[in-house]
């Protein structure tokens, strides 16, 4: 058999671009990203919305609604690449539902959000001597919730399950600061994450049932002995009727409940609970209430919901 002209096609030159895109679609999200190097052949087929749309999720016009004119413009490839993609992680997704909650994909096509904390019910919300409201650099919301003093701590949300991935264990986590007058937020909170009751609510002035959590990890007091004055753990001590003394942070053996963690964004967050999102069904309530003390200084940005392996 002779060799082949310049002017005859390749097998693969000769498909449909339809074709080569199928082919393409039964491929993972790297084997379609790395397919454009192969030849111009593969690179345009690589980025069709045939191909690229299998990796986002079915309902996202849905979910977008309000950008819909603006999704228009943008290729699915785009799309994804806009979703799954930063730098920044405050810059993490799009803001969707008027501004109050965030977007995102995993790597893995996973959905992920952010509630803001507009879009949680707290309890006293809207009384200027409890919550203020206010913008706050570094923050992927317009407002954030300071906690101006309160003795009942209780915020609540609510989320479709059907807005979450399928076959899915997702993690529920609260993202927030504390300022330096803080109080109150060293004392043992309850938090739950589950499938919405169909009847009935557990009142405020009833202990929540769930899973002991921290807002600030727990201290203990140490006085200080002359040893200790050149240990840089005890350096700022305070005078307490002719004592020294110093607040030491409880080893986390020793605490009964989970504790915040700092995030790579400036935020901390803590782990209210977890949920396995079968088919769907339902709503996924998730709650963290502490009523024994008086509380101030906790900065709230809302409430984080990712796939636990991929956290």
């Amino acid at each position: 058999m002779g060799e082949v002209n310049d002017g005859m096609l390749s097998p693969f030159q000769s498909l449909p671009e339809g074709c080569k895109s199928h082919i393409i679609f039964y491929t993972s999200i790297q084997d379609a990203c790395s397919a454009s190097l192969i030849s111009k052949e593969f690179n345009s087929a690589s980025k069709s919305d045939t191909v690229w749309g299998k990796f986002l999720p079915p309902d996202l016009k849905e979910i977008i609604s309000n950008l819909v004119p603006w999704l228009s413009s943008k290729t699915k490839k785009e799309l994804y690449r806009l979703l799954c993609h930063f730098s920044n992680p405050i810059d993490k997704g799009i803001l969707i539902n008027k501004g109050n909650r965030r977007f995102w994909l995993t790597k893995c096509s996973k959905k992920c959000y952010m509630l803001s904390a507009w879009e949680l019910s707290i309890h006293k919300k809207e009384d200027p001597e409890c919550w203020k409201w206010y913008e706050l650099s570094g923050s992927r919301f317009s407002e954030v919730a300071e906690l101006q003093r309160v003795d009942i701590l209780d915020i609540r949300v609510k989320m479709p399950a059907r807005s979450l991935s399928l076959k899915t264990n997702y993690g529920a986590y609260l993202v927030f600061k504390t300022n330096e007058y803080s109080y109150g937020l060293k004392t043992v909170a309850k938090a739950s994450v589950s499938f919405a009751a169909t009847a009935g609510t557990s009142g405020l002035s009833e202990p929540m049932e769930g899973d002991s959590v921290y807002l600030k990890i727990p201290t203990d007091v140490h006085y200080l002995t002359p040893t200790d004055e050149d240990d840089p753990r005890y350096r700022g001590w305070e005078p307490d009727l002719q004592r020294r003394f110093v607040l030491v942070p409880r080893p986390e053996h020793e605490i009964d409940g989970r504790v915040p963690r700092e995030r790579n964004d400036g935020w901390q967050e803590i782990m209210l609970g977890e949920f396995f999102n079968d088919e769907g069904v339902g709503d996924v309530e998730i709650k963290i209430s502490e009523i024994l003390d008086w509380k101030k200084g906790l900065i709230l940005e809302g409430i984080e919901l990712r796939p636990k392996e991929e956290a």
